[in-house]
């Protein structure tokens, strides 16, 4: 047994789609969506940088009015005491404001990530997005992405106060402020390197991520395979193995923030010695007052605060390569539904005219023309690849054709109302997947709720009523406490589809784990105690074939021909379809 193949990250799992907008339309959406608290976390942060300008000057004053016993003294440590209060308090509403408004960022890109996800036909997302990657791009660049609007919003406060900072510096003494002015081209060229590598290096930081998730979440699907082949190390290696390309981008991108912060952290102190030394220079000269000296350093520092503009540069960076991953998936055309309501009384005409799929650029139908009466029941046969599964898929809308069209009951798929479309159209799968936390549950899931009743009639007429009577708790049996065999599990996602059955049932492969006596009740029920329907069953056994009122026989993708399981068993390659190894039976059966 191979143990599992990593499954190469498409093109989109580093950069996003040719042809999309980049993340910024889907950032400016995340701030709408916050719209409120963005307003409160501008506001508040805007207060606050001006709470922080006006401070040292009023220091600055209070100071000179202590030291010439000057009244009105007491009036200006009041307003410096006015002004620290209001700062605290305003910082401490942009933090709450800002907690809630990523956490509200974040769940809403997640949730038109998920929307997105689930629109789509099941290969679209198979196709782009291996399933590891996906987990990547919903959670951690989901929650990158959603500290974005907040960063943009007290990004532009933490800009104010420093520019603030430099024009309160230049108003207060001006050739202090050209002293420290003289730094900014040098601190200008240093945000413009950090900006271009920095981006680089967290988008490929962020793909390398993905790639581990994804290898991780194969294995675990395929750890019977593994264990079975006694391949662990090797496993354990092959998921590892980004590591040390993870390692690289990692160190490259914090030495990029770490050289910027340096460098910023030498110049900013210079710049701060430059403008105390000249200043002091000033004081003696009798330019400047105490209090003036005071209120400039302090301005110095406020300008100085440049440099923390890296980090918030930082995050944003960050923030704008996840969203830009998250949002990627947006970019995958959804399956959209129409309006049209089907006919009350149709009884499940299905029609396809000249459907052509293709898959990876290879043409899995091509130009299939069929109809299914309604109430009737099609077999479709064929070797495997040729297109049975595809055309099962496009008949129940659970995918589109790239050309032509499917009918029921004369509507087209793709302007039928998805709601009862869903409702009309029921399928059981090969390898079913249960959810719900018990089996009642499991056999409910759907487009509606069945009755308890209706439940258990689905059951009895998949043959799954008697083991799940053996279970504890019967239907009440959590899922996990339940030992279900391929069978037993094909048998309830058979019942699930029997209790929702509408005016068409597609069972694709659906009866393959089942013994020839299940399978012939199986059938059995189907024509006598499920609600009448037009079945389309992609069948492997003669037996299956033989019960079916019209059989369909697909080569490389064409319909060969229709016709009764008799007429068809005269011709050598018909035959020749059940004498595969994939098939159970064999021709005389």
């Amino acid at each position: 047994m191979a143990s599992p193949r990593t499954t190469p990250v498409p093109a989109s799992a580093t950069t996003a789609p040719a042809g999309t907008a980049g993340p910024g339309p889907a950032l400016t959406g995340a701030l709408r969506h916050s719209a409120r608290h963005a307003v409160t976390v501008l506001a508040c942060s805007t207060a606050s940088a001006a709470a922080a300008v006006a401070l040292p000057a009023v220091l600055g004053r209070t100071l000179d009015l202590i030291l010439a016993h000057a009244a009105g003294a007491g009036r200006s440590i009041a307003l410096c005491l006015a002004l620290i209060a209001a700062e605290v308090l305003l910082d401490s509403v942009v933090a709450l404001s800002g907690g809630v408004m990523t956490a509200r960022s974040t769940a809403w890109l997640r949730r038109r990530g998920t929307d997105r996800l689930l629109s789509l036909a099941p290969h679209q997302a198979a196709e782009r997005f291996p399933p590891g990657d996906l987990v990547a791009r919903l959670t951690g660049n989901a929650a990158e992405a959603g500290a974005a609007p907040v960063t943009a919003a007290t990004g532009l406060a933490a800009l104010l106060t420093p520019i603030g900072g430099l024009l309160a510096l230049a108003l207060t003494d001006w050739p202090l402020a050209v002293v420290f002015a003289a730094g900014l081209p040098v601190f200008a060229l240093l945000l413009r390197a950090f900006t271009r590598t920095s981006s680089d290096s967290v988008t490929r930081y962020q793909a390398v991520q993905a790639e581990l998730a994804n290898r991780l979440v194969e294995t675990l699907a395929g750890a019977r395979t593994v264990a079975a082949a006694g391949t662990e190390r090797r496993e354990r290696a092959r998921i590892l193995a980004p590591l040390s390309e993870l390692n690289t981008q990692g160190r490259r991108m914090w030495q990029v923030y770490g050289r910027a912060v340096a460098s910023s952290s030498i110049l900013v102190p210079l710049l701060i010695t430059a403008v105390l030394a000249l200043g002091g220079l000033r004081l003696a000269a009798g330019h400047l007052s105490v209090g003036q000296l005071l209120a400039a350093t302090r301005y110095a520092a406020l300008a100085a605060g440049l440099g923390g503009v890296l980090g918030q540069l930082n995050t944003l960076i960050r923030s704008r390569a996840a969203a830009a991953r998250t949002l990627a998936i947006l970019e995958v055309p959804a399956m959209r539904g129409g309006h049209r309501a089907l006919p009350a009384d149709g009884p499940g005409t299905l029609e396809l005219r000249a459907v052509t799929v293709h898959r990876a650029g290879v043409p899995v139908l091509r130009s299939v023309d069929l109809t299914v009466p309604g109430g009737t029941t099609m077999a479709v046969v064929g070797r495997s690849g040729a297109g049975k599964s595809t055309l099962a898929a496009i008949a129940g809308r659970l995918a589109d054709p790239d050309n032509g069209q499917v009918l029921l009951d004369g509507v087209p798929l793709e302007e039928t109302d998805p709601a009862q479309l869903r409702r009309e159209i029921g399928y059981a799968f090969e390898r079913p997947t249960l959810f719900g936390d018990t089996i009642g549950a499991a056999l409910a899931f759907g487009p509606y709720t069945p009755t308890g009743r209706q439940i258990e009639a689905a059951a009895r007429a998949a043959d799954a009523d008697q083991f799940i009577g053996r279970l504890p708790g019967r239907y009440a049996c959590r899922i996990q406490d339940a030992p279900l065999s391929g069978g037993e599990l094909q048998r309830l996602g058979l019942a699930r589809a029997f209790a929702h059955a509408g005016r068409l049932l597609i069972l694709d492969d659906a009866t393959s784990s089942l013994d020839s006596v299940t399978e012939l009740h199986v059938g059995r029920a189907l024509a006598h105690e499920v609600m009448p329907g037009t079945r389309l069953l992609i069948a492997h056994r003669v037996s299956s074939a033989a019960r079916a009122d019209q059989v369909a026989w697909i080569e490389s993708g064409r319909v060969r021909a229709v016709g009764t399981h008799q007429q068809l068993w005269r011709e050598p390659g018909y035959r020749a379809v059940f004498a595969d190894p994939e098939h159970d039976d064999e021709p005389g059966s």
